[in-house]
């Protein structure tokens, strides 16, 4: 939580459009809310899937984790778009040059 801010609250939602889901998560990816993201993922049987991450503001090993199984249940299909402070940790554990990670 920020000191004296409000705290950034989780949120994630998906939405399929033929055979393309795009899950939108906002706020804190962490041991809490690692598994939500992942399971909202997988609910919806698509070839093609979107995590657009420009909202999250922070992201643990447990989001790690859970990005990391996403890409190998979509090997070739997978679409990542981070917010900056995703980059930066993505980019500490040696994610960066990921193909599934857009805008590298």
């Amino acid at each position: 939580m920020d000191q004296g801010g409000a705290a950034h609250v989780f949120s994630v939602s998906a939405e399929i459009d033929d055979d393309h889901l795009r899950v939108v998560v906002t706020g804190e990816v962490d041991m809490a809310t690692a598994d939500t993201m992942f399971q909202t993922a997988l609910r919806e049987p698509a070839t093609r899937v979107t995590l657009d991450l420009r909202a999250v503001t922070f992201f643990d090993s447990a989001a790690i984790h859970a990005l990391v199984r996403l890409a190998g249940r979509y090997p070739d299909s997978l679409t990542v778009l981070p917010s900056r402070q995703v980059s930066r940790v993505l980019e500490i554990a040696g994610l960066a040059e990921q193909r599934w990670l857009s805008g590298k």
